[in-house]
């Protein structure tokens, strides 16, 4: 080629190679990518686990169950999109976790708080009859949050 030096062709080409990357990095708007791949990472349309923590000590243990059982246990069955859920109990920290799974984050927030709201005061009323409490909600949520499958 015109007889120019390979090395000097290789050295042509790097420099050109970086330039474009230079290019590229100042003139790309990273504010649309990180944009896209959050959204990447939260899609509406999966699978999600909705998660609770709840204190519940240990002599109330049984009456959480039975409140779990009475209230939201029937409710949830019938929900459009609920798929199932497991509650689990920890002695040491005396937390309750549950995990809610749902189709899609759709369904799940579809839900009217109004019915939410509803179904948590009949388990509050049951859980103090049966702790003997008046008042509050004697298995105060500690934390909230969702969770999806990867």
């Amino acid at each position: 080629m015109l007889g120019l030096p390979s090395s000097f062709l290789r050295r042509v080409s790097c420099c050109f190679s970086a330039l474009f990357f230079v290019f590229i990095f100042l003139f790309s708007n990273t504010q649309e990518a990180l944009a896209a791949n959050s959204f990447e990472l939260k899609p509406s349309n999966q699978m999600i686990v909705e998660y609770l923590r709840l204190h519940v000590p240990n002599q109330d243990r049984k009456a959480w169950l039975i409140a779990e059982q009475k209230s939201w246990e029937p409710w949830l069955k019938k929900q459009k999109g609920f798929l199932g859920r497991q509650l689990f109990w920890d002695p040491e920290t005396e937390e309750a976790l549950l995990l809610i799974s749902w189709t899609s984050r759709i369904e799940w927030k579809m839900i009217p708080n109004e019915e939410i709201d509803h179904v948590q005061n009949a388990f509050e009323e049951i859980a103090n009859d049966l702790t003997g409490r008046k008042g509050s909600n004697p298995f105060p949520i500690k934390s909230q949050g969702e969770l999806m499958p990867q």
